[in-house]
């Protein structure tokens, strides 16, 4: 099966208890985490930019995957993620990057597309309305920080996405936590902000919850059904990439299967494994850490 990956590399720098740390960010942990999954006849594609200065950071998963539509750039975004134990983290970019460069020609040849809107500036509203136009397969939507604006000073701030049930028309699976799932909608109850966006034309809404775990919502005739999965208690170390790796694990388990509650377990298991690493490298372990505790 082939599958492609939309998002920008971004250099996070994180701030937690005190300490920050330079690591490879952005889409890098949904490449990760889906290399995880694939088998051998599966190819992953990457559509994202890289910079020379910064390859480094990235090489142990982007010289996995197929670069056909890796753009080299001079700079990356960057950004500095203040952790917070209790509330939402705190964002602040120093750059900024324009929409990614999307592959226009034999689109339907991957079986999946996910897009994780890590700066929300990875693709413009026409790009997505022209990739749903030529593409029939699965679209997974990771809202990310589409929802969060930017000031003067390049701090994100989440408010109300504009005309949001134009994206919502062209997504399959969309990904939200608590927090961006507000900003999709002027209602304010999660169960008539989902409905809303089932009403767009959403198929399955995914909602993460942090140490609360996860839930789907999918329509079914006139009902909504509703899944649930409770966090993992594990001892939580860094929780920056987790909906990322949440994200890659649920598209690739879901679509190999078609099996909901398949596809939400084993995104459970992963995004909860991965919040106990400190080190980006110990990602590579994910595969087999998921296997032991499944055990």
């Amino acid at each position: 099966m082939n599958f492609l990956i939309i998002g920008h590399s971004v250099v996070d720098k994180i701030v937690n208890r005190g300490l920050s740390s330079i690591k490879p960010g952005g889409v890098f942990y949904s490449v990760i985490s889906l290399l995880s999954q694939v088998e051998p006849e599966d190819k992953i594609f990457l559509c994202s930019n890289i910079s020379n200065e910064c390859a480094r950071l990235f090489n142990d998963a982007y010289n996995r995957v197929e670069n056909d539509y890796l753009t080299n750039v001079s700079v990356i975004p960057q950004v500095e993620l203040v952790i917070s134990e209790e509330n939402e983290r705190t964002e602040c970019y120093s750059k900024l990057s324009d929409n990614l460069t999307l592959p226009e020609k034999e689109l339907n040849r991957f079986d999946g597309i996910l897009i994780n809107m890590i700066t929300g500036y990875d693709l413009s509203l026409s790009q997505l309305l022209e990739l749903r136009k030529n593409y029939k397969g699965l679209i997974y939507f990771d809202v990310h920080t589409l929802s969060r604006g930017v000031d003067k000073n390049l701090k994100r701030d989440f408010r109300k996405i504009e005309n949001f049930n134009k994206w919502a028309n062209c997504i399959d699976i969309l990904q939200a936590n608590e927090s961006e799932l507000k900003t999709l909608s002027e209602k304010s109850e999660e169960t008539e902000i989902v409905n809303a966006l089932i009403s767009y034309g959403i198929k399955q809404v995914v909602i993460t919850r942090s140490h609360k775990g996860a839930s789907v919502y999918v329509k079914n005739g006139d009902s909504l059904n509703h899944y649930n999965k409770e966090a993992l208690k594990l001892q939580v170390i860094n929780k920056v990439g987790c909906g990322d790796v949440f994200g890659s694990i649920y598209f690739y388990n879901y679509i190999k299967s078609k099996d909901i509650l398949l596809a939400l377990e084993q995104a459970n298991i992963y995004a909860g494994i991965s919040t106990t690493y400190s080190d980006t490298r110990n990602f590579l372990n994910l595969r087999k850490d998921a296997i032991k505790r499944s055990s």
